[in-house]
C-alpha cells in the first residue's frame, strides 16, 4: 500500500472519519490513561505520528505536553488546526518525518502505521529511531495478529502483526 493510496482514501473520507473518531472521547478510557501515563514520564518534545484530526495531540497538549503532530492526509491537518490551534502541525510522511535527529523525547504511533505493508515497516521504524534523543520513548498502537497478515479496514486494507514480529523489527531499528 502506497502513501499516495493511504492518502487519498482517508482525504475522501476525512469529513466522516473525523466525525465517528476525531474526538477524545470516541477512545477507551484505558488507552487514554495508558498514553497519559506514558507522556507524563517524558522531558522533551513528543510527535503524534499519524495524528489524524488530532483529537490525541490536543489531549496531550491539553496536559501540557510539548507535542506536535503529522500526517499524510491535508484535511487531517487542518482539522487539527483548528480543533488545537496552539500545537504546531505539518504534512508529512512517517518515512520522511520533519524533525531533525535526535530531537524528541517521544513519539506517539497511535494506529498509524497500520497500513504500512510489511516491505515498508522498518524503514518507517528506522526513521522514529533516528529522531529520537538516545533514551527516547515510542508508544506503538497496532492490531495483533498474524504477523503482516492483511484485513480489510473500513478504509483501505491494513496489517496484523504479532508481538513477536514487532519487537523484532523494534529491535532490528535499535529500539530496546
Amino acid at each position: 500500500m502506497t502513501s499516495g493510496v493511504v492518502r487519498a482514501a482517508y482525504s475522501a473520507r476525512a469529513a466522516e472519519y473525523t466525525s465517528l473518531f476525531g474526538a477524545i472521547s470516541s477512545t477507551h478510557p484505558a488507552d487514554r490513561e495508558l498514553v497519559l501515563s506514558w507522556a507524563q514520564g517524558l522531558s522533551g518534545k513528543v510527535l503524534d505520528a499519524g495524528c489524524g484530526p488530532g483529537q490525541w495531540t490536543a489531549f496531550l497538549h491539553s496536559d501540557g505536553v510539548d507535542v506536535q503532530g503529522v500526517d499524510l492526509v491535508p484535511e487531517f491537518i487542518e482539522t487539527a488546526k483548528q480543533f488545537c490551534p496552539d500545537a504546531q502541525f505539518s504534512v508529512g510522511s512517517l518515512e520522511r518525518l520533519p524533525t531533525p535527529d535526535h530531537s524528541l523525547a517521544g513519539i506517539f504511533a497511535w494506529y498509524s502505521l497500520i497500513h504500512t505493508p510489511p516491505a515498508g515497516i522498518t524503514r518507517v521504524l528506522n526513521e522514529f529511531a533516528r529522531c529520537l534523543k538516545p533514551g527516547g520513548s515510542l508508544l506503538l498502537g497496532f492490531f495483533a495478529g498474524p504477523a503482516g497478515e492483511s484485513f480489510p479496514h473500513a478504509v483501505t486494507p491494513a496489517y496484523f502483526w504479532s508481538l513477536e514480529e514487532m519487537s523484532g523489527r523494534l529491535q532490528e531499528a535499535g529500539f530496546t
